[in-house]
């Protein structure tokens, strides 16, 4: 048994598409905290790279569990591993970017095998995850937008959201960054604190 058998697993999901935004440098005050422990695994899928399909409603995943497309299956293998989902992402239009949407509305697979293939648990393992939104203005209605939309997905994916830190008026440069910033590395502190 390797010694990363033996670490916890952070997923990423990274929903911007631009690699050194604001996104990234909040993701980044999240993060300082698990990279300073030893025992965790960070991984990050870059959603713009992952380019899901969208939902097609075709319902191959109300008769067999899994999806007709294969391009997230390294995504539920992830998924079900990880012990914390970190989802950092910017607001376009009041939600997430395309990409992550796509994924999202590909999580009917788990809704399919709960209600239609009848699995109480279609992910068994519990895992805890965290929203860190980047936006232009400084508003709550994406905010609630976003977070139903994840925790709407959760629900049947045995994860539950657990805090959300976000840097709002980025368009305004960088004057509501270090609260924000502060706000994500509570959250991690709070998280590391009960693992």
């Amino acid at each position: 048994m390797s010694l990363l058998d033996h670490k916890k697993h952070l997923l990423v999901l990274f929903a911007s598409p631009n690699s050194h935004s604001c996104t990234r440098m909040l993701l980044e005050a999240f993060l300082r905290e698990f990279k300073e422990q030893n025992d965790w695994q960070i991984k990050e899928i870059d959603t713009y790279t992952l380019a899901p399909k969208p939902c097609i409603g075709c319902r191959a995943c109300a008769k067999k569990e899994g999806c007709a497309f294969p391009d997230l299956d390294g995504f539920d293998k992830d998924f079900r591993r990880a012990d914390l989902v970190v989802v950092a992402s910017p607001v376009y239009n009041a939600s997430f970017p395309a990409p992550f949407k796509a994924l999202l509305d590909r999580t009917q697979r788990y809704f399919e095998a709960r209600f239609s293939l009848g699995q109480k648990r279609p992910i068994k393992k519990h895992r805890d995850a965290v929203l860190l939104l980047t936006m232009g203005r400084e508003e709550d209605f994406p905010v609630e937008v976003t977070a139903h939309q994840l925790e709407r997905s959760f629900s049947v994916m045995n994860t539950t959201l657990r805090g959300c830190a976000v840097w709002g008026g980025t368009d305004l440069g960088r004057q509501n960054l270090g609260a924000a910033q502060q706000k994500a590395r509570a959250i991690a502190l709070e998280i590391l604190g009960k693992m």
